[in-house]
């Protein structure tokens, strides 16, 4: 696995700090002021560091995070040959097109950066991975917004199960911290004033993320027989529709989505759940419900959005990691900067301080706006 995050590059920072109850929210930086100060920008990050300047005029932010943590995760894999590339992005190449903008429409430039389109297609990412690490078969990129990563691992998951490849590197990649794009979420309303509390009875909406996820992902004979270290198995995977309004969330979506992995798993007991959990007051209340529809109130659930923000496309795949990590530790990370308990939201939500569990199965959700559901079910 790969990570670029908020707590800067590399799996072992991110889970250091998520296993902690950290939080990396914090003033956004570099923008004109806005009506939330706080985002989760990615930390300590040097373009120059990983790519020199010939490469990255063609590489976008959210292209060069999921180089970078494509690189953690090849090397850490031990550099297998890979089939295929399947990635999610829901906003592509926001940097280049803010700045392509305030060329044409402020500075009343005529002429564009001629490599603008290369920069901003959302499948930038997949292309660029590819060309680094010699992929010839199946590569493409998944656009459902915040479910993008985990449709993107799910699809990766399904072709490997199903032979039509061996391997796949796969995960999610997001650079949002662009003026125009927090302006339009500025007027959604949807932002906290202040800081991300999911599942809390104060809580006052979401806090935007940034970054890049990456697994790979291997037919689990052939990963034992070149002795890779196998850190989880992906067992599950389902999708739904809620078909029903273009950002209300409904809890029957959800809820036919954890189903749909619990039994394509074939598995009897969840012990912990990665919620979408964002912050919001009818996304978390639906989550709950929809949590509750299935299971008696004995399920683990966190948050790991109060820390490492909402990530948008690339949210589900840091979730994965974190949720690999907790399997790998028997390491809950908590729900941070949790207050209160809302009766709309019983269950129990892990709060500020991780919890020590034996666990076998957990599941991780992605509910995006559309009502574009995606749930991965994995094993220690």
């Amino acid at each position: 696995m790969g990570v670029v995050s908020t707590f800067g590059c590399g799996v072992t920072p991110f889970w250091e700090a998520i296993s902690s109850g950290r939080s990396g929210i914090r003033p956004i930086e570099g923008l004109a002021p806005l009506r939330f100060p706080n985002g989760a920008q990615v930390g300590g990050y040097i373009a120059s560091e990983h790519f020199d300047e010939k490469r990255l005029m063609l590489l976008d932010r959210f292209a060069q995070y999921a180089l970078v943590a494509a690189r953690e995760a090849m090397r850490q894999a031990g550099a297998p040959a890979i089939d295929a590339v399947i990635t999610g992005c829901s906003a592509g190449g926001q940097d280049a097109m803010d700045a392509g903008f305030v060329e044409l429409y402020r500075n009343n430039s005529p002429r564009v950066n001629p490599l603008m389109v290369p920069r901003v297609m959302s499948s930038g990412a997949a292309s660029h991975m590819a060309m680094e690490f010699d992929i010839e078969g199946p590569v493409y990129s998944v656009s459902t917004a915040c479910s993008s990563a985990n449709h993107a691992i799910g699809q990766a998951f399904t072709m490997v199960r199903s032979g039509i490849c061996k391997s796949a590197l796969t995960g999610g990649c997001e650079s949002v911290f662009s003026y125009g794009f927090l302006k339009a979420w500025e007027a959604m309303r949807v932002v906290s004033p202040d800081t991300c509390r999911p599942f809390s009875r104060n809580r006052r909406g979401l806090i935007l993320g940034e970054g890049a996820g990456m697994l790979v992902i291997e037919n689990y004979d052939i990963a034992r027989a070149r002795g890779a270290e196998i850190l989880a198995e992906i067992v599950g995977f389902g999708m739904s529709s809620d078909a029903h309004h273009i950002t209300q969330p409904t809890a029957d979506g959800p809820a036919r989505a954890m189903r749909a992995a619990i039994a394509d798993a074939n598995i009897q007991k969840v012990h912990y759940i990665n919620a979408h959990g964002t912050g919001t007051l009818a996304n978390d209340a639906r989550e709950t419900e929809a949590i509750r529809s299935i299971f008696s109130g004995n399920v683990l659930v966190s948050s790991t959005k109060s820390m490492h923000g909402h990530a948008l496309g690339a949210a589900g795949a840091l979730e994965a990691v974190a949720t690999v990590m907790a399997l790998r530790k028997q390491l809950l990370p908590p729900t941070a900067n949790y207050t209160e308990k809302d009766p709309e939201c019983a269950m129990d939500v892990i709060p500020n301080e991780p919890r020590e569990a034996e666990i076998e199965y957990a599941l991780s959700n992605s509910f995006a706006f559309g009502g574009l559901n995606a749930v991965l079910a994995f094993r220690r």
